[in-house]
């Protein structure tokens, strides 16, 4: 049997390539949407992938199920959940598809990968237990998708607070229970292939660690150690889950209705002078700057988002700009490719054009307008105006923990909800731990017109000191 894991950093996803040698087919489980990278290692271990399937409809990247099932590949989709948690794009379409139930199963040459309903992060979530026929008649491991990671459980409240469902949180919580005693029931020394490590928001408290197994994580896992009754797994569970990022909804509905086919990655071409300057005087252009933020601070094309082309580039682009919103680059020409594969996985698919750091220089000396962010330290929020507010862009968990007195708070992942609530006569001071996240929530909010000043300054260094 041959096994590969794919590692996405920024998502933090892993996808599965199994594949039986023998005769030289392969299934590819949880595939992003560029499944470019499945069909060229398949190629250079001579597979071919015949079949792709996912655990579940995902809420945090675009599946690449609908971009095998274009190229002619056999998919697999889960059929359990109620009408609302259905592959509608599949339903009576042309292509090559099976749906799954519980204790289904299909096979590449001589593996088989048998179906397990696995419900609480989502209705119709499946885990795939994998057996190697050609040396074994039991599962060596499972891909759990969001159900089991290392480290934690998929979270089961992402229907409500990133879905809109209404009161579905702490039912869909007993349903993970019941899961879970499941999983307590399989051999302890199966393996375990998550669906995603650490850094991901479809969980509290991920490992980096890749791969783990059964009888590690029911001793090591708290989230399963927290099980030793309905009441009190349900109470851990749904304690201290991070606010979801806003595109999270998005991606759910897309991957449920059909993500859209354009043919690829989007061919992005530089920008001459004028065409930057077309775009900087559009004021329903998204620049989207991927300079580091000291760069932005000190200068940027008014209007710009910034978004630092690190781990964290998908879940700001996905917060502050949506699917119908033209986007401009600005970004080294060698990081173009990462950084509109980094979009296309989110289904920000409208990338007309880029320049680099050198054509905003030349843009400048041209006599093309510039701005830059106000920055202050947290000695400001010692004596406000009745006219200025503190806004704490951090989690909701890290507000209630620790904050600054008459600061309100909105995570920077949910600030485009949320902005008709900040008010506009005000001057906002606006600060996360180190100014990361803040420094791309202040560029959004500028960009929508509010008098925003950006606090570049450790909060843990504030902490200490209100405390001295």
């Amino acid at each position: 049997m041959y096994f590969k894991q794919f590692f996405d950093e920024k998502l933090a996803q892993y996808a599965y390539m199994v594949g039986c040698q023998a005769n030289g087919t392969a299934v590819v489980i949880d595939p992003m949407r560029d499944v470019d990278q499945y069909i060229d290692h398949a190629a250079k271990q001579g597979l071919t992938i015949t079949a792709a399937v996912d655990t579940h409809i995902h809420a945090d990247y675009i599946s690449g199920l609908r971009e095998f099932a274009e190229r002619g590949v056999k998919v697999y989709a889960s059929d359990e959940g109620d009408k609302d948690w259905k592959y509608e794009w599949l339903i009576d379409s042309d292509y090559d598809y099976e749906f799954m139930n519980d204790g289904d199963e299909f096979k590449i040459g001589n593996i088989t990968i048998k179906a397990w309903h696995t419900p609480g992060h989502t209705p119709e979530h499946l885990t795939f237990l994998i057996t190697d026929g050609a040396a074994a008649d039991e599962p060596m491991g499972m891909a759990t998708g969001d159900f089991v990671f290392v480290g934690d459980v998929g979270r089961p409240d992402l229907l409500e607070s990133a879905a809109g469902q209404i009161d579905v949180m702490e039912p869909s919580a007993r349903t993970l229970y019941k899961t879970v005693e499941q999983f307590k029931k399989m051999p302890e020394y199966m393996q375990i292939w998550p669906g995603h490590g650490a850094g991901s928001a479809c969980g509290k408290a991920l490992g980096a660690i890749p791969e783990s197994t059964v009888g590690y994580e029911l001793r090591y896992n708290n989230s399963l150690k927290s099980a030793t009754s309905e009441d009190s797994f349900v109470k851990f569970i749904l304690e201290g889950q991070p606010e979801p990022p806003l595109y999270f909804a998005r991606m759910k509905r897309d991957n449920k209705i059909g993500p859209a086919i354009i043919g690829g990655l989007p061919k992005v071409n530089r920008m001459t002078l004028n065409q930057l300057k077309k775009v900087a005087a559009d004021g329903d252009a998204i620049i989207l700057d991927t300079r580091g933020r000291s760069e932005f601070i000190s200068g940027h094309i008014p209007g710009s988002l910034l978004s630092p082309l690190d781990k964290q580039f998908n879940t700001v682009a996905g917060s502050f700009i949506t699917e119908d919103d033209d986007i401009y680059l600005v970004v080294e020409e060698h990081q173009l490719d990462e950084a509109v594969r980094d979009l296309y996985r989110i289904g920000l698919d409208r990338v007309k054009g880029f320049v680099n750091a050198k054509d905003l220089f030349l843009y400048k000396e041209k006599g093309g307008e510039m701005s830059s962010l106000d920055v202050a330290t947290f000695d400001v929020v010692d004596n406000l105006g009745s006219d200025e507010l503190v806004l704490d862009v951090r989690k909701a968990s890290e507000y209630s923990e620790s904050k600054v007195d008459g600061a309100i708070n909105f995570a920077h992942t949910r600030l485009m909800e949320n902005t008709d609530k900040l008010p506009a006569d005000k001057k906002l001071y606006v600060h996360c731990m180190t100014g990361g996240r803040s420094a791309v929530a202040s560029a959004f909010l500028k960009r929508k017109g509010f008098d925003v000043t950006l606090i570049e300054d450790s909060f843990t260094d504030y902490k200490s000191k209100a405390l001295a």
